[in-house]
């Protein structure tokens, strides 16, 4: 009998409420928890009971095995274990007036899952403190014997190509393609790739997808990090933006922090007096508001735009 035969019986026997679903073999839902599984294999578990689903009907019932790592399930509210290798996407320093922009790929098997989750391998944002971060990058690393794509655009290229895409959106749809196009080089049977939701659609990043990359079939959605490739794909570029601000912080002789903040604004003030716009765009994103402040410009007037109800 197929997995997808013996999962659905599984759910009937629980009374879950299967209801169709595009690309899905089928979606079940019972109270805040759902499972979708996907044509393409991959099984997509959701909400506050997804770890008493895997722990007390997906391994016993249905895998007979344990297969993923409870610590991992502890944790989550909702993640994604999947049954076939896939690439995930993320990117880092978006939100960061000093320093790069980095987008990372990683290529993940079901099998590594439990090693990263052991490494410490999660959605970057949970990880405080920085050296430990950079440590479960180098971790990783090992364990996905290299198979990432990392793109960094520094203040410099990111404040040039920010004049030229004119958006951010179209910026990080062309930043994800190349890194995914970076990964593919080392794994070109890749066939799917996750990523985050962001403005664009997926459309606009197959659009900047070189070849290689056009004969993937890419997912964006919500809260993308629960998946493993693309937790992992968070470790690595925030990894490279840590680093990479470092050696720029050396290099302006002053700490550049990170983020936005009163002490950002001050760092700014401090290169915008010393040099100009000139000094101060060799390190920060001049599109943010605190390059205005730091050079003593009115900051340009907030839009608003209001979504006309039917």
């Amino acid at each position: 009998m197929r997995l997808a035969d013996v999962l659905k019986e599984a759910l009937e026997r629980h009374c879950w409420t299967f209801t169709p679903l595009p690309y899905a073999h089928f979606k079940a839902v019972k109270e805040k928890t759902s499972v979708v599984l996907y044509e393409s294999g991959k099984l997509v578990i959701q909400g506050k009971g997804a770890g008493e689903f895997v722990e007390f009907i997906l391994e016993p019932e249905v895998l007979g095995e344990l297969a993923f790592d409870p610590a991992m399930q502890a944790e989550a509210d909702g993640f994604t274990p999947f049954t076939t290798a896939h690439a995930g996407m993320d990117e880092s320093g978006k939100g960061d007036f000093f320093g790069p922009l980095v987008t990372a790929a990683a290529y993940v098997e079901p099998e590594q899952v439990a090693a990263l989750a052991k490494a410490g391998v999660c959605d970057c944002k949970k990880i405080s403190s920085d050296a430990r971060l950079l440590q479960i990058a180098d971790e990783a690393m090992k364990i996905l014997k290299g198979r990432v794509g990392i793109v960094i655009i520094g203040p410099v290229a990111y404040n040039r190509m920010y004049a030229q895409f004119r958006s951010l959106g179209p910026l990080l749809a062309w930043a994800h393609g190349r890194a995914l196009e970076h990964l593919l080089e080392y794994v070109p049977d890749c066939t799917e790739a996750v990523a985050d939701q962001f403005a664009e659609t997926e459309e606009t990043i197959l659009r900047a997808l070189g070849e290689k990359g056009r004969r993937i079939k890419l997912t964006q959605r919500h809260k993308a990090e629960s998946d493993m490739a693309v937790a992992a794909a968070s470790v690595f570029a925030r990894a490279h933006f840590l680093r990479k601000l470092q050696k720029l912080s050396e290099e302006a002789g002053i700490t550049l922090p990170k983020g936005a903040s009163s002490a950002v604004d001050a760092a700014a003030k401090t290169l915008a007096v010393r040099g100009g716009r000139e000094e101060l765009a060799k390190y920060g994103k001049m599109h943010f508001r605190t390059s205005y402040r730091a050079l003593g410009l009115p900051e340009p007037e907030r839009t608003v735009f209001f979504r006309k109800k039917n």
